[in-house]
């Protein structure tokens, strides 16, 4: 909220009266300053699980690089050279999907944290300074 979004207290307006309309003014800056805070922590939830699912996808393109590892392994020992190429290469390129899938899914948990609503926060103390002046510009009139 902004200075604009108050509005002007009638001149001869009662304490009760001012008290009353800072009262619902405070109510209604605290609720849409939490509404914003759960908005952001709502997005930086969907980014986390983003990266935890591509995390989760990265484990399992390294299980299947161990299983081709295992394959190969066994190929090596049967001393089938076209054999082992084929699987040394699928398993070079799935170790490198799973590499790529670990990075794009860091960078996306990176993202995500910390978990603090920067925009709430930001607004609600630009509320407050906003409150302070309105204070201070009252006193001395």
């Amino acid at each position: 909220m902004s200075e604009a979004s108050f509005r002007e207290s009638p001149p001869g307006a009662s304490t009760s009266d001012l008290v009353n309309q800072a009262t619902a003014q405070i109510s209604t800056l605290v609720r849409d300053e939490l509404a914003l805070a759960k908005l952001e922590l709502t997005e930086k939830g969907k980014r986390a699980g983003l990266g935890g699912g591509l995390f989760g996808g990265a484990a399992v393109l390294g299980l299947y690089g161990v299983g081709l590892l295992l394959t190969l392994a066994v190929v090596l020992l049967d001393l089938a050279w076209p054999l082992w190429l084929a699987v040394l290469a699928v398993m070079v390129v799935v170790f490198a999907a799973a590499g790529v899938a670990a990075l794009a899914g860091r960078k996306k948990i990176q993202a995500a944290f910390p978990p603090v609503p920067r925009d709430a926060v930001a607004g609600a103390q630009a509320d407050l300074q906003t409150v302070k002046n309105a204070v201070r510009e009252g006193r001395s009139s």
